[in-house]
């Protein structure tokens, strides 16, 4: 018998979250095969089987364990001559030719609940050909049930869900309600005309990916602009630490992402090294990680600054709130066309609104307004940019 125990995910961190189980109780597993995944407070992990065997789940979905905790066993199995284990589906069994009808291949718990429930095992294969049955199939096919009675005079779905808070979501509430009240955060706004940035995208973006892969972003954009603007302005990029004043020499950009299991922020270390297309590649990287909850806790840990984009949302305007202990966070939103005065004439022009938030215990507003003026004269004249990438630079004169 084979425990499975919960590994340390990091310093400081005692306690993590039976997030979801992957494969149900008194299933078969493969060695290596993804079993569970658990939430701390900083992020999520899989563990893996270490052997071939059948599963038995000690701790639920949902339920709080100490770090080295025992939350499932795997039972190695030995395989018969003439037996044929089905580790795909999670059974064990023998090839019949004349399989009883009432056989399916369904969990022990979804069985009870058939049992319970009094359901004919033809209307669950009839529901559900060929698939295994678990509790999930099991809920959905009592859910979709048409009763041949009425038995209230309303209908309509009363029924609630109710779940644990996982521990990164309990830890992004804490942070969240510590930022209202242990800063003076206020927010300045401006615009930005788009319509140079976009004609570099729709003029270069075929040609960067064929050379490198990717293309150019507007986070990337930002992201070297918002860099340039801090080393101009460092000020909005220190950080207090109880009576001292921290201004690194270096930029950190966190970049907020939203992923399935919350908000994250993963951070581009020493971006004022990196080059545009260099910081476009990290931004895949971690988008991609973020899809798969595979960001990990080195992926978050530091930054001085952070960049949020709640564009992607189709929002219009917002004041985003500070990523703890920065005291400086951009916000990006919608690109929409609007009227706008140019050389006294009025344009349709694709206009964009940014935001600063900061902790005014430490930045000045001349500092703030200051450092959102770079940024938009960064953006308006992309061409500041993209010469100075040597990357960039090789490309552009080759064309």
């Amino acid at each position: 018998m084979i425990e499975i125990i919960v590994p340390s995910p990091g310093e400081s961190i005692t306690q993590v979250q039976v997030a979801s189980w992957l494969v149900d109780d008194d299933e078969i597993v493969e060695r290596d095969q993804e079993i569970v995944e658990i939430d701390s407070d900083k992020a999520t992990f899989p563990l893996s089987s270490p052997v071939d065997g059948k599963l038995k789940i000690i701790v639920e979905e949902g339920e709080t364990v100490d770090v080295g905790a025992i939350i499932a066993t795997v039972e190695e199995l030995e395989v018969k001559k003439g037996t044929e284990v089905q580790r795909d589906k999670g059974t064990t069994s023998t090839t019949s030719t004349t399989p009883a009808s009432h056989e399916i291949n369904v969990t022990p718990l979804a069985k009870k609940i058939i049992e319970e429930k009094e359901i004919a095992y033809s209307a669950i294969t009839a529901a559900f050909p060929g698939k295994k049955i678990t509790r999930k199939e099991i809920n959905a096919f009592i859910a979709n049930r048409k009763e041949t009675k009425k038995e209230f005079a309303f209908s309509g779905d009363r029924t609630e869900e109710r779940k644990k808070l996982s521990p990164l979501r309990l830890k992004l509430a804490e942070r969240l309600v510590a930022v209202k009240n242990d800063t003076a955060m206020l927010t300045t706004f401006n615009e930005i005309n788009m319509q140079k940035v976009l004609e570099v995208k729709e003029k270069y973006t075929d040609i960067l990916k064929e050379e490198f892969g990717v293309g150019i972003g507007l986070i990337s954009l930002f992201t070297k602009a918002a860099t340039q603007a801090l080393q101009e302005h460092p000020q909005v990029n220190s950080m207090m630490d109880g009576d001292e004043l921290i201004t690194p020499n270096y930029v950190d950009m966190g970049i907020a992402v939203s992923a399935p299991k919350g908000l994250m922020v993963p951070v581009i270390r020493n971006t004022e090294s990196f080059s545009l297309i260099e910081i476009e590649i990290y931004i895949k990287e971690l988008a991609e990680k973020a899809r798969n909850n595979r960001i990990g806790i080195d992926d978050l840990k530091g930054g001085t600054f952070t960049i949020t984009n709640g564009g992607v949302f189709g929002n219009l305007m917002s004041t985003p709130i500070l990523n703890p202990p920065q005291s400086g966070i951009l916000g990006m939103h919608k690109i929409m066309d609007r009227p706008v005065a140019i050389n006294n004439k009025v344009e349709i022009q694709p206009m964009m609104y940014t935001a600063l938030s900061y902790d005014h215990r430490i930045i000045d507003g001349k500092d703030a307004v200051e450092f959102l003026i770079k940024v938009k004269e960064l953006i308006e004249e992309p061409g500041i940019i993209l010469t100075a990438d040597e990357d960039l630079n090789r490309i552009l004169l080759d064309i």
